[in-house]
């Protein structure tokens, strides 16, 4: 990937996150950047989202607790 786009994708992922939640800190960025993931093969490929899930028990338990707290951290944000 050239280095353009993936400056102009880092500084949409920052945004994004500054909008979501609030806070567009690199932690922010990376759990936004994980949730965006997840949700988009979830939706697009419910299949092997299963089997991930199934695949690697622990890790389906850390990003449901990512999605959770950028959940709480967008009504945070909202009230704002």
């Amino acid at each position: 990937m050239k280095a353009k786009l993936q400056e102009q994708l880092d500084g949409l992922l920052e945004k994004y996150t500054e909008l979501l939640i609030g806070e567009p800190s690199s932690e922010n960025k990376e759990k936004v950047k994980a949730w965006i993931i997840y949700n988009h093969i979830a939706k697009s490929m419910p299949p092997l989202a299963q089997h991930w899930n199934q695949s690697y028990p622990d890790a389906k338990e850390d990003i449901m607790q990512v999605i959770k707290e950028i959940k709480e951290l967008n009504e945070l944000n909202r009230k704002k």
